[in-house]
């Protein structure tokens, strides 16, 4: 009898390519939408702004959950334990409370921030 297995990933397939640029462009978009929000006073291009902002911010998360829970493993844990908390510090300021929740540009500047120290630890695991 043949053996049924199943996989998750990112994708339709497992790929395993995985990059944080993914969710920094997301992020860029969330922080060039705000400064367009900011600069426009027509409340339809508002509406539309926030809600494609809010869809991005979302998108932003979405790509930082599968860098977490599929590409990092516990040894990078051993070897950075700061990721959990970084993790959850940039999808807490992708989300409601931050990114997705408002039109403050400095949220998304923090954001950004949080996502170049997760790239950067990245980079590290994929080079050693």
């Amino acid at each position: 009898m043949l053996a049924m297995h199943v996989a998750s990933a990112h994708c339709d397939l497992p790929c395993g390519v995985y990059d944080p640029a993914q969710a920094r462009i997301e992020a860029e978009s969330v922080k060039a939408i705000m400064a367009k929000y900011a600069d426009n006073e027509d409340p339809v291009f508002r509406a539309r702004a926030l809600n494609i902002k809010e869809e991005r911010a979302e998108l932003v998360k979405h790509h930082l959950w599968v860098l977490w829970t599929d590409y990092f493993k516990p040894p990078h844990l051993e070897t950075y334990p700061q990721l959990h908390q970084l993790f959850w510090d940039a999808t807490k300021l992708a989300g409601a409370a931050g990114a997705k929740g408002t039109v403050d540009v400095g949220k998304a500047d923090d954001l950004l921030a949080k996502i170049d120290e997760i790239s950067k630890i990245f980079w590290e695991t994929k080079a050693a």
